[in-house]
This record gives structure tokens, C-alpha cells and sequence, in this order.
């Protein structure tokens, strides 16, 4: 029933237990989920995880922190592993301007790479974006990817900004921020974004749901997500579940 769009089931933290995570995953209504790979230590092990189980799929790309770090030859290996049959993106790749290991300049040149690259292989992108959405609609426009569309993931900016991103052909994708108490973006965007527009993620580990804040994020508490939408949008949880699943499932071409 839920399609979880952006996990890190690929992190150390699940190192240990990620076998009994993926089953409490499933108990809560998860039917499939994308492991998002990120740099030459994630990536692989994202495929790895995809190619275990049957309703994983993975996505492939350099974050934006680690722009610094990646070759030519890494984007050569992002295109050949793109060809798996379980890759359905291109990501997570955009702009962070809140760390400052990398660059501007560097970032936005291996974003404006990754982009050109998926519009080579016709995939969608999946966007990572903290404290730079101007930025980067400025580059999704110049760099025109709205000839293959994608995702803003885990959405965490104002409405205008998100329906900016819906004219270039993306998806707005909420995560745990929506439940938060002082969260007042997040929960504008969730009553405003189209229905066919609408994605749910985690995230895990990352910026788990409340009541679990502050705790290690997990797959099944995209449940937790996908009730705090249905209670904003006034629809019942099972009909936010299938319209975003089919979302992710046409977006990514998962029959």
C-alpha cells in the first residue's frame, strides 16, 4: 500500500538489524521502497540490497556534500550502473549549501553533470536541496530536466517554491518534517501539492516522524507520514497510500 521513495537501508546504522527492519517494513503496509545510493561506498550496497529482495529498487548519484570528491570515472560507473535492472533514477544529487566541505562552484557542476546524464539515459532525478532552492530551479531550468522530471525529495520549503518545481515536471516527496509539531512549510505544502504530484519517503535514518523524533528512522514509519497527509488532505490513509504509490510506480516505470 505505501511506497517509501528515498530510504538510506544502505547506512550504518542499519548495518546490524536491516533484515528485521525491512520485515517490520512490510508488517506496516510498505510494498516497495528505492535504496538511495550516494557516494562509492553507498552505491553499491544500495544495488546489492535491490537485488535481495524483489520490491526494492535502488537509485544511483553523488550527493552534493561530496561534490568535491567525484571524478569522471565516478560518473562513467554512476552511467554503467544505471543500466541495472533495478536502478530506476539518477540521485540523490543537488546543492547543500548548510556544510561546507564542497565548493558552489564544484557542486553545481556535478549536479549540472548528473542532470545531463540522466536526460542521456532518459531517467528521472531525485534532488537533494538544503538551504539552495533558488539555485537549484535556476539550474533545473537552465539545464532544461523538466524533459525528464523527478523528485524534490523530503520537501521541506515554501509552497511557492514546490509549485515552481511541480511546472518543472517534479514531484514534491514529504517525509517526517509533516508530522512535526513546529513544522509550518511542510504541512502548507501537504494541503496545496496535487494529489498526482504527491510523493511520502523517509528518509531513515534521518529525521524520523514524530512521536519517534530523535530516534533512528525506519521504513515503517512512512505509516506515519502517510496518516498525518491523509488527516490534512481529509482523505482516508489507504487513498493517500495508492495515489502515491502509483505516483512513484509511473515515475520510476515499476510495473
Amino acid at each position: 500500500m505505501l511506497f517509501d521513495t528515498h530510504v538510506h537501508l544502505n547506512a550504518d546504522q542499519f548495518m546490524e538489524d536491516r533484515d528485521e527492519v525491512i520485515e517490520r517494513a512490510k508488517a506496516a503496509g510498505v510494498t516497495e521502497m528505492v535504496v538511495v545510493g550516494f557516494d562509492r561506498k553507498t552505491i553499491p550496497l544500495a544495488i546489492e540490497i535491490a537485488e535481495a529482495y524483489p520490491f526494492i529498487y535502488a537509485a544511483v548519484g553523488w550527493h552534493p556534500v561530496d561534490a568535491i570528491d567525484m571524478t569522471d570515472d565516478d560518473l562513467k560507473w554512476i552511467e554503467e550502473l544505471a543500466a541495472h535492472e533495478k536502478v530506476v533514477a539518477i540521485g540523490e544529487m543537488g546543492l547543500d549549501y548548510h556544510w561546507d566541505k564542497s565548493p558552489v562552484d564544484v557542486q553545481k557542476e556535478v549536479f549540472r553533470k548528473q542532470i545531463r546524464l540522466a536526460k542521456k539515459l532518459a531517467m528521472p532525478i531525485i534532488i537533494h536541496n538544503r538551504e539552495a532552492t533558488e539555485d537549484i530551479i535556476d539550474i533545473l531550468k537552465d539545464e532544461n530536466a523538466q524533459e525528464i522530471g523527478g523528485i524534490m525529495h523530503c520537501f521541506n520549503d515554501r509552497a511557492e517554491y514546490a509549485m515552481e518545481c511541480i511546472d518543472l515536471n517534479f514531484h514534491i516527496s514529504l517525509g517526517g518534517p509533516v508530522t512535526f509539531k513546529n513544522a509550518t512549510d511542510p504541512k502548507i505544502v501537504a494541503e496545496q501539492v496535487p494529489l498526482d504530484r504527491l510523493l511520502i519517503e523517509t528518509d531513515c535514518p534521518f529525521l524520523a516522524p514524530h512521536p519517534n523524533r530523535g530516534k533512528r528512522n525506519e521504513p515503517a514509519y512512512v505509516l506515519l507520514v502517510a496518516e498525518k497527509i491523509a488527516e490534512m488532505k481529509q482523505m482516508t490513509l489507504e487513498e493517500i497510500g495508492e495515489v502515491t504509490r502509483n505516483n512513484a510506480k509511473k515515475l520510476f516505470g515499476i510495473a
